[in-house]
């Protein structure tokens, strides 16, 4: 009896703390609201009002619900949270201008290495005051022995990681960070382009309905060229299908450890305004915070660009 009294008082202050940093449509994709509608009770015999749950009016022009209220956090949850990002991939003017103002309506400040990597003790100082780690591939190496073991310390603690590659050759980060991390790796060259909605047994494409990060997600966008995830350890689940039937991006978590791996990074700055793509990067990063875990955890002096 007491494991399970500790078990409900558990989930109790894990739904209390998040619901501090969560809108009310947390993990709902099709975003409903009650609306009062008048029926006809056959035993009064009296014309009763109800409320029935009737998804939102209030849609932008791909199907998505629209507004902030329906992203997966409150506006500003995460003020003073850091966010660094290593950007090895800026070509076609890619200066992660619109992901970093996307994440500063959360509250995250953005501390971005670009074209080359720091150096270890740079880069370690630079994750004590961060929440999570983003690394955006390009078609060589960067990262290094020592890199990697300062990104699984942070990792192991807890702490979210991003890995983010696109097609053939534009993964060779991701790929070496998440053999290191999860075992898993990405590639392939495939031609997307298109919005895609939930999975279905029936269909090839789609994304995993009703998961945190899919909040407010009825459409995403999948990229322009991507590749695919492989995880022959099976510890990933999928979260988008792209068109061709393989997985795009996966997330991990367990141990209380967060990790996205994403074949499609050109959606950060391709077709920036098609469906979901702000919704969905500021969702990824609200999940990655690992909340449920952290609480209101302060993580001390943010970092400046």
């Amino acid at each position: 009896m007491k494991a399970i009294i500790v078990s409900v008082f558990t989930l109790f202050v894990v739904s209390q703390l998040s619901a501090q940093a969560y809108n009310s449509c947390a993990a709902r994709s099709v975003v409903t609201e009650p609306v009062a509608v008048e029926r006809y009770n056959e035993q009064s015999g009296k014309k009763e009002v109800v409320y029935e749950q009737v998804k939102v009016a209030n849609t932008d022009a791909h199907g998505n619900a629209s507004g902030n209220q329906y992203d997966l956090a409150v506006d500003g949850a995460f003020e003073g949270q850091t966010i660094v990002v290593l950007q090895f991939y800026t070509g076609e003017n890619f200066d992660f201008e619109k992901p970093k103002a996307a994440l500063k309506e959360k509250g995250f400040s953005v501390y971005r290495f670009s074209n080359a990597a720091p150096s270890p003790k740079e880069l370690e100082e630079a994750l004590s005051k961060a929440c999570q780690l983003w690394v955006i591939s390009s078609t060589s190496q960067m990262l290094n022995d020592e890199h990697a073991e300062i990104i699984k310390k942070f990792f192991y603690s807890g702490k979210g990681v991003y890995l983010w590659g696109d097609n053939d050759p534009y993964h060779a980060d991701a790929d070496f960070l998440a053999q290191k991390l999860i075992g898993a790796s990405m590639s392939g060259g495939y031609y997307a382009g298109q919005n895609v909605t939930f999975k279905a047994d029936s269909t090839t494409a789609g994304m995993q309905a009703d998961h945190l990060i899919t909040t407010g997600l009825e459409y995403v966008f999948e990229g322009i060229t991507i590749s695919q995830i492989h995880d022959p350890n099976k510890q990933l689940k999928p979260l988008i299908w792209s068109t061709d039937g393989n997985v795009v991006t996966a997330i991990y978590e367990d141990q209380g450890q967060r990790l996205i791996i994403d074949g499609g990074f050109t959606r950060l700055y391709c077709n920036w305004e098609t469906a979901g793509t702000g919704r969905y990067v500021k969702n990824a990063a609200a999940w990655l915070v690992n909340y449920e875990r952290f609480g209101e955890l302060v993580l001390g002096d943010e970092l400046k660009e």
